[in-house]
């Protein structure tokens, strides 16, 4: 924004920022917020400290010690930002996205660095990563927490450098998905209500991260790697022990248990490959959403599949999705939902590939307020930072919302896939694969910028017309007897 617009919107700024009074303890403390804040949404090239104070007309000294040594609490701050979207920005629908992102940074003296996967530049980099709650409804998104992760063995395992950067004792190494897990409890106990949660295949990775959510109540979509393991047949259990159990000498066995005789799971890379459950199904085309460069859409195969819980033993049903790039088809993804099994298909794939607003996010926090253009070193400044930046992120949303430029006439007409349940605009597609006989055609070229006007859509995604598409038939693979006998 330019120095015209700032000081338009100044009178809504002010009013938003006197919602964070209660976080500072003295007036002229609680001044540089609106210093900080306006510098972020301010049009300067570089939003650093210093071109922000020189702006204002203050020391930049004076804003080092905002962030650094100024008694102030940015704990308050994180909760009222939640309470106020939890206040003005419900939603059924909403989506909780948990992310991290990271910031390249040069030297050893910056909290948290070190040399590690740097998401921003897509290599090992040296950097600090942050891991990061979002909240997103149709028309409204923002971002709700930020949290440094301290490496375990460069930092946490090295107390004298966390002293040095200012890093106190009770801040230890935390897995990246405990991190993200208590961010979402934060948010919970401050009133954010999620109809969903969204994550990558690091957090869905995780079997802990899977159950405390569903031990929760919260419905999830998450992304997993194709090693992960799952039944596709409910396993029978043993509850008690049989009469022949009891004339049997040695260590009594654990009930309930598993049945002997039960198959074992599988991978969901082999179930898609060679379980009959599967392989006999048609890919069935959705229509994800309209981007930039034409329509998305993915080829869907479903799937009711058990996980293990804690104890070896099988959950109730969660949805396998496995999804992939009609243009790419090597380009496959799969995800787990422990949504009720009546769940309809666009609803989980709606949330699935929610994930994409949250990138919108970082990019406009780093783009527009420079949450990566910080300077400081100490920990406890770039944790103010990360909480500031969220702040501003939450008033530049509310702004946009708003004052959104009207729409023109065409906009105004009803969207071909919009509708108001999730997953609403996810409609079974005509199929891009055409069959001829006995043989399979290439795929046809497909326009991703244009988008036929005369194609149809049925009303629901099983329609027949929809899924009366080819199958698959992938050349049979050496497997272990394991998997087999799982498949």
């Amino acid at each position: 924004m330019d120095a015209h617009t700032i000081l338009r919107i100044k009178p809504s700024l002010t009013r938003y920022l006197h919602e964070f009074d209660g976080c500072f303890g003295r007036s002229n403390t609680r001044a540089h917020l609106s210093t900080y804040v306006s510098g972020q949404l301010s049009d300067l090239h570089r939003k650093s400290l210093e071109p922000m104070a020189d702006a204002a007309g203050m020391p930049p000294r004076t804003l080092q010690e905002f962030l650094g040594l100024s008694r102030w609490d940015e704990t308050m701050m994180r909760d009222r930002l939640q309470q106020r979207v939890a206040r003005r920005h419900p939603h059924g629908q909403s989506v909780g996205v948990i992310d991290e992102t990271s910031f390249v940074k040069k030297g050893d003296m910056t909290a948290c660095v070190q040399r590690q996967h740097c998401g921003s530049m897509g290599k090992q980099e040296n950097c600090v990563v942050s891991v990061h709650l979002g909240y997103a409804t149709p028309p409204f998104h923002s971002l709700l927490d930020g949290d440094l992760y301290l490496p375990e063995k460069t930092w946490h395992q090295d107390r004298d450098r966390c002293h040095a950067a200012g890093i106190p004792d009770e801040v230890v190494y935390r897995p990246k998905w405990r991190i993200a897990l208590e961010q979402y409890q934060r948010a919970v106990d401050n009133g954010v209500r999620f109809g969903w949660l969204t994550f990558d295949e690091y957090y869905g990775s995780k079997p802990p991260f899977l159950r405390e959510l569903d031990h929760a109540g919260q419905d999830y979509v998450a992304e997993v790697p194709k090693s992960t393991h799952v039944w596709t047949q409910e396993p029978q259990v043993l509850h008690r022990s049989h009469a022949r159990d009891l004339k049997k000498t040695g260590r009594p066995r654990q009930y309930p248990r598993l049945k002997v005789k039960n198959n074992p799971t599988a991978s969901v890379e082999n179930i898609v490959k060679h379980s009959p459950l599967m392989y006999r199904q048609s890919w069935v085309d959705y229509h994800v959403k309209d981007g930039s460069k034409g329509p998305m859409v993915w080829q869907v195969k479903h799937l009711l599949v058990y996980l293990k819980d804690k104890d070896g033993l099988p959950t109730r049903a969660h949805h396998l999705l496995v999804t992939r790039n009609p243009l790419d088809p090597t380009q496959i993804k799969y995800f787990i939902s422990n949504a009720t099994p009546s769940t309809r298909i666009q609803t989980l794939l709606w949330v699935a590939f929610s994930r994409w607003k949250i990138e919108r996010m970082f990019q406009d926090s780093k783009m527009q307020l420079g949450m990566d253009h910080f300077e400081v070193r100490k920990y406890q400044s770039i944790q103010r930072h990360l909480i500031l930046s969220c702040v501003s992120h939450l008033f530049l949303a509310e702004f946009g919302q708003q004052h959104r430029k009207k729409k023109s006439p065409a906009d105004d007409q009803p969207s071909r896939h919009r509708g108001d349940e999730a997953g609403a605009d996810l409609v079974a597609w005509r199929p891009l694969f055409i069959a001829s006989g006995t043989g399979h055609q290439r795929p046809a070229a497909y326009d991703s910028t244009t988008q036929p006007q005369s194609r149809s859509k049925p009303s629901q995604a099983n329609h027949s017309e929809s899924t009366r598409q080819r199958h698959q038939i992938e050349r049979p693979t050496k497997m272990s007897m394991a998997d087999n006998l799982a498949l």
